[in-house]
């Protein structure tokens, strides 16, 4: 089958170059992963990860992440498995 048809978007020059170097380094030209993502919306007949709102609990860890509040930080994986109680 011919590729004939061509999908424009305009979009922020750094989420596009961001999203093309994971396309790069995952071995996938843009074309092949706009395809990629195109096949799964049709196999799955609808957006192929979840999208959702979020709570008032996501958006507040959010907002004090971004902010750099309430963060706990573990010097290596054991420190963070100790603080976790693991």
């Amino acid at each position: 089958m011919n590729k004939t048809s061509t999908v424009r978007a305009r979009i922020k020059p750094e989420l596009k170059n961001k999203a093309e170097q994971v396309f790069r380094d995952l071995g996938l030209s843009t074309t092949q992963a706009i395809t990629l993502f195109y096949r799964q919306v049709e196999l799955r007949n609808g957006l192929p990860f979840d999208v959702v709102i979020p709570n008032e609990t996501t958006r507040r860890t959010f907002s004090d992440t971004d902010a750099g509040r309430n963060l706990v930080v573990c010097e290596d994986a054991e420190d963070m498995f100790k603080k976790l109680g693991i």
